[in-house]
């Protein structure tokens, strides 16, 4: 019988990262931002493959790896999708109506400072993965999501920030990068070194929103019944 398919009692401590190991993950989720200010500088080769490593390493729903990564290194092309995201940003602003004002005051991204700039971009012909899909097709999505997750915790583990940018249309950055049809753009990354990483979130530290309290957002049995887990917001994570 394989250890796989054994019922024999599993000891958690056996499989357990070492206690600086376990922390180091943890305080890589706690310290993460998503940031919009950046020094230049560069990444070096070595490190941008880790991190493409890190992100590809990703869980997938039926394996289908939905994420495709272009590195914008050319001035011009990256100037011009700064400017469609500030199309869409006027556009947002306008949308959001009476928050439209605060809006137009935060800085939403950090296109032409950042060290590096990366497009995410799902994979096209998705309908031929139906494993995990046929009731729920936005689990692409969802991947990779998960694979943008592993390159930020990765980032912050190297002392680079990242920002997500998701202002912008979809088919104005696929028709300037040369996407094939079917893809579809999910993300700009912003990339490279920072002066340093914000104590909160920045929409948090703007008085934009606010991190809602665990026990809000975790359930038991049934949608809004309370969770009887010791959820408290100022535990230690490790």
């Amino acid at each position: 019988m394989s250890a796989l398919s054994s019922h024999a009692q599993p000891e958690v401590a056996e499989h357990a990262f070492d206690p600086a190991s376990r922390a180091a993950i943890y305080r890589a989720m706690e310290l993460r931002r998503d940031m919009r200010h950046f020094a230049g500088g560069r990444v070096e080769p070595d490190v941008l493959v880790r991190l493409l490593r890190a992100a590809h390493w990703a869980p997938s729903v039926g394996f289908m790896q939905p994420w495709r990564w272009i590195r914008i290194t050319q001035p011009e092309q990256r100037q011009r999708l700064h400017d469609l995201v500030q199309q869409e940003r006027a556009r947002t602003a306008e949308a959001l109506g009476e928050r439209g004002e605060a809006f137009a005051r935060l800085k939403v991204e950090g296109i032409l400072e950042a060290a590096e700039l990366w497009a995410v971009v799902l994979m096209p012909e998705r309908e031929r993965h139906v494993f995990g899909r046929r009731t729920l097709p936005e689990m692409d999505v969802a991947s990779v999501a998960c694979a943008i997750q592993n390159l930020w915790l990765a980032a912050r583990a190297e002392g680079l920030g990242m920002g997500w940018v998701s202002i912008f249309d979809p088919q104005q950055v696929a028709d300037l990068l040369g996407c094939p049809p079917g893809s579809r753009p999910l993300a700009l990354l912003c990339l490279g070194p920072v002066q340093l990483f914000y104590d909160e979130s920045m929409l948090q530290r703007e008085r934009w929103a606010q991190r809602l309290p665990l026990r809000e957002v975790v359930f038991e049995n049934r949608w809004a019944q309370p969770s009887t887990l010791p959820l408290r917001d100022d535990a230690p994570a490790a």
